[in-house]
């Protein structure tokens, strides 16, 4: 059952969208070689309790910290530590916020200093994968409409994706339902949207395989390959007309 937000409800995720953005936004500054893992984590729980929020992932399901923070072949969900940044690292930080009850989820990938061009059109295509699904989204539009944007950028650029991991509803529980794969699915043809409606949408690709292998940790989760991945996310607004990021400009 994919529940319809009011709009109370939408303006409670609203604000909760803008602090995680906030958050998202300063460690484009922040992140840079010799930063640990877990000196980001802070940055974000800082943030974010400042606000008047709070951190959404912090002990969800035993989960010991603010943000996922995974590093090259680190998919998603891993465990910040003192691991420290280097020149060339890609760096994902996956986070979300709980505002007077409400949430958001939102993940970002950054590159840091220099990299391969290859890297770099990778990163960027994943985050164009994140925008070509988000702008097909609108009221009677079916979901694989937005799962099949989604996969095609991946498809095109011989890119893997990982059919484990996936988009999601979200707003008054962090992850509800729907089920958002990044790529087309039979599933998702049934699903169509309504206004009010607040989806996170989240591709995740690789440089390689689309297998994973799940850390000592049982958190992180890594390529087989040791292949790099990146990850974009963000909560989104079904609209009469299209739709509002919840957690951007």
């Amino acid at each position: 059952m994919i529940s319809i937000k009011t709009e109370q409800e939408i303006e409670l995720i609203r604000e909760s969208g803008k602090i995680t953005y906030g958050v998202l936004s300063s460690l484009k500054d922040f992140i840079k070689p010799g930063v640990t893992s877990r000196e980001i984590d802070k940055f974000a729980y800082d943030y974010i309790t400042s606000h008047g929020a709070t951190p959404a992932f912090l002990d969800y399901e035993g989960f010991p910290a603010t943000a996922c923070i995974s590093i090259n072949d680190v998919v998603v969900h891993g465990i910040p530590d003192d691991t420290i940044i280097k020149e060339g690292d890609i760096v994902k930080v996956d986070m979300g916020s709980i505002y007077k009850g409400y949430y958001s989820d939102s993940a970002y990938t950054y590159i840091v200093g220099k990299t391969s061009k290859k890297v770099k059109k990778f990163v960027s295509d994943t985050q164009k994968a994140l925008y070509n699904g988000i702008s097909v989204i609108k009221e009677g539009v079916k979901l694989n409409q937005v799962c099949s944007q989604i996969g095609r950028v991946a498809r095109e650029n011989h890119y893997g994706v990982f059919t484990c991991l996936t988009g999601h509803g979200v707003g008054r529980e962090l992850h509800e339902d729907p089920y958002i794969p990044n790529y087309s699915n039979h599933e998702s043809e049934g699903i169509i949207l309504k206004a009010g409606m607040v989806l996170a949408i989240e591709p995740m690709f690789s440089l390689g395989t689309k297998e994973v292998w799940l850390l000592p940790d049982e958190w992180g989760i890594v390529t087989q390959d040791g292949s790099i991945a990146a990850h974009f996310e963000h909560t989104v607004l079904v609209t009469k007309d299209g739709y509002e990021i919840l957690t951007g400009e």
